[in-house]
């Protein structure tokens, strides 16, 4: 391909509605344009990176025995009630009307579909496992798109969905999935990490999430350096340290503490640690207000809270909902005496002689002790855990880094097999439900992902095998004929041994030129200037290292092969 005759329309300026450097770089590459917020246009550069990454994908799916299909972006609502999903997934769902005033969606993902289709074909344990997928672009109404293509309310998906007879064949099935996507993003040529997470609106029980590591990332993980542990911060737990007898428990007094509000100005002002804090936090459920209790030196985890109490959805409570419930206003409510359901984490109700608020402005309460002087209603692990804190595995410590959701893998059990009525005879003629999992690759934000991972101050470094063209040959003047006979000499025995390689015919400076190879992120630069025309080298710079070597035209094909697939 010549660049004379490519749509690549590269900025300078970065624009203004670009927060990430993958967003930055996509943009102003050439890559992508904005048709709506969260919804874009992909160029043919990035058209040719997506369809790399959708046969890498194709290929390891094919490999494990996946079969593609396509189903219906568009979704009846009859399928979504029958599951019980309609009402419960939320204002993410994009929503519409056919002419009949009939209720349809757009498929943010597709267990309804597939479910019902296994139910009208399936009959038999002879037909089982089935493994299906498909590629297609998914929707989600995001309350705030952003980021460019990590928060889109378009994009594109590759899903799968497993069927097996039992739990078993779903655990095969399971490891073949987690074996297909360390292949699909090793081959991709991002460093990443499988880590345990919470299954979210898919439901399910076990389930892994594939982060790409990034700065950048939305995500918390952690994960120890001494074992294969490792955890975003919405599923890592760490077993709670029993209760000490040998500490005695002393009378429950009134402290006034005026002006004290958080767990650090408390701590400060009675000269003792957070560690000794009960933080007591008001929320607000789809059903019900509740005490979340932690340790002062700790969070909330909003993900546990939830799945404890197995609600749809947990918010802070107001300050007047707050008052209602304890008679005083934010950073006085205590668990002593409180109007509500107290949810409390292991570690609180292994604390003795704790400080927690007083239900009274201006006062706390010291040498609280539950059970004594408190009720849990629930006591659950319900904690951020943090870097520095013991590997539940092997005891050593955990560390941080951020994360890039890339891919996540589920075993949904029989959640929509039951609900749906997908049921198979066994070998005894006996009716069954489908035991089920899925699998999602993010194939558009791998792409951006990619881009957050690998990447200079001067533009895109991609992998090889992902990166939109492999090499560019650059004539330093597209007006000196003999620079330019070469350069298509060279152009054209690349492409003829299946190289995907551009040679840049613009009549531009060759800085315009060599700036535009950065941005766009080339693994390979061939430059033909005056040492090619009165020596018989090439200058031949690799982007990702920036080595530049010179090459005698002669050896040029050989040294291209040779380095290309070690990019």
């Amino acid at each position: 391909m010549r660049t004379s005759q490519m749509l690549i329309p590269t900025l300078r300026e970065v624009p203004a509605e670009a927060e990430v450097i993958s967003h930055q770089l996509l943009l102003r590459a050439g890559f992508i344009r904005k048709s709506a917020s969260g919804i874009y246009t992909y160029l043919p550069l990035a058209h040719r990176v997506l369809k790399k990454i959708m046969q890498i994908v194709r290929e390891e799916m094919d490999h494990q025995g996946g079969q593609e299909l396509l189903m219906p972006i568009v979704q009846p609502a009859e399928m979504w009630l029958e599951s019980g999903r309609w009402h419960v997934y939320g204002p993410e769902l994009f929503r519409l009307k056919d002419r009949h005033n009939r209720d349809f969606c757009l498929g943010p993902t597709h267990e309804e579909v597939i479910t019902i289709l296994i139910r009208g074909e399936v009959r038999s344990y002879k037909q089982l496992p089935q493994l299906l997928y498909q590629i297609q672009s998914k929707f989600r109404d995001e309350r705030r798109p952003r980021f460019g293509l990590m928060r889109g309310r378009e994009f594109i998906m590759k899903d799968l969905y497993s069927f097996d007879k039992d739990e078993e064949g779903l655990e095969v099935s399971y490891q073949k999935m987690h074996a297909a996507y360390t292949n699909i993003f090793t081959r991709c040529g991002v460093q990443f990490r499988p880590v345990e997470a919470d299954s979210g609106a898919i439901g399910g029980s076990t389930t892994h999430e594939f982060m790409v590591l990034a700065d950048s990332g939305e995500a918390a993980i952690l994960y120890c350096s001494s074992c294969d542990y490792a955890a975003n911060n919405e599923k890592a737990a760490i077993p709670a340290a029993g209760l000490d007898p040998s500490i005695e428990k002393r009378a429950l007094e009134e402290e006034i503490t005026p002006g004290q509000r958080s767990a650090e100005d408390v701590a400060k002002f009675l000269g003792i640690t957070t560690q000794q804090v009960i933080k007591t936090m008001i929320y607000r459920t789809d059903k019900e207000l509740v005490a979340a209790l932690v340790r002062g030196d700790r969070d909330v985890n909003e993900i546990k809270l939830l799945n404890a109490l197995g609600a749809l959805t947990v918010d802070l409570a107001s300050e007047e909902q707050v008052k209602d419930v304890s008679g005083a206003p934010l950073g006085y409510a205590g668990p002593v005496g409180i109007k509500v359901r107290i949810v409390a984490d292991h570690e609180v109700m292994a604390m003795v002689n704790g400080i927690s608020g007083a239900n009274k402005v201006d006062a706390h309460l010291i040498n609280v002790n539950p059970g004594r002087d408190f009720k849990a209603d629930l006591i659950e692990d319900i904690r951020m855990v943090q870097a520095g804190e013991p590997c539940p595995k092997c005891g050593a410590q955990l560390q941080e880094a951020r994360g890039i959701e890339v891919g996540q893998i589920f075993k949904l059990g029989t959640k929509y097999s039951k609900a749906l009525g997908a049921t198979f005879l066994d070998e005894n003629g006996k009716e069954k439900p489908i035991v089920m999992g899925c699998y999602g690759v993010g194939v558009s934000r791998t792409m951006a992902a990619a881009i957050e991972q690998n990447h200079d101050q001067d533009g895109i470094i991609w992998p090889a095998s992902i990166a939109p063209y492999q090499v560019i040959v650059i004539p330093v003047s597209a007006k000196d004929a003999k620079q330019m006979t070469i350069a298509e000499e060279l152009y054209n025995e690349l492409s003829k041994l299946g190289i995907e390689v551009v040679l840049d015919d613009r009549p531009e400076r060759p800085g315009v030129k060599f700036k535009d190879a950065d941005l766009i992120g080339f693994p390979l630069r061939v430059v033909v200037g005056g040492k090619a025309t009165d020596e018989g080298v090439v200058e031949i710079r690799q982007r990702r290292s920036g080595q530049t070597d010179l090459i005698p035209i002669s050896d040029v094909i050989k040294y291209v092969r040779e380095i290309l697939p070690i990019l």
